[in-house]
């Protein structure tokens, strides 16, 4: 599967340690940056990444910050991208099955390195459900036209 990855500074200790995890898992990943933990504006490299997904350049995408709330909030700013803030294994595996999450956001200062990385497991491996769910993004969908 193709990733896009994007942080800002306070997410890309975790960006970082999840682009190694990937390639590990035999993913190809994209990184859209940022490259250190000087501080920056997190929507210049969370939009690119979320766009790569939008425009099929990218199967999903992981975007992180400090809290994740703001990079979620840029990812769904654009079309066709579904970006599920995730906290623990639950919510990442209801973004997938529920909501057919193609973006994944995770707060750095939220949850533990070992937790970041079970939700992204969880969120790569957990199959979308479909039926009544797919009605509902199709009303999103809708709604953003």
């Amino acid at each position: 599967m193709k990733i896009a990855i994007a942080s800002d500074h306070a997410g890309y200790r975790y960006k970082e340690r999840i682009k190694a995890h990937l390639a590990e898992l035999g993913h190809e990943v994209a990184d859209h940056g940022c490259h250190s933990t000087e501080s920056c504006d997190y929507p210049d490299f969370i939009r690119p990444a979320a766009e790569a997904v939008a425009n099929g350049g990218a199967d999903r995408a992981i975007v992180l910050g400090g809290s994740g709330n703001g990079e979620a909030i840029v990812a769904n700013r654009v079309r066709g991208v579904r970006c599920a803030l995730c906290w623990n294994v639950e919510t990442a595996e209801l973004g997938r099955r529920h909501n057919n999450a193609n973006c994944l956001s995770i707060g750095e200062r939220q949850v533990s390195e070992e937790l970041a990385l079970a939700i992204v497991d969880t969120w790569l491996t957990t199959p979308f459900d479909g039926g009544r769910h797919q009605r509902r993004i199709d009303l999103i969908d809708a709604a953003s036209a």
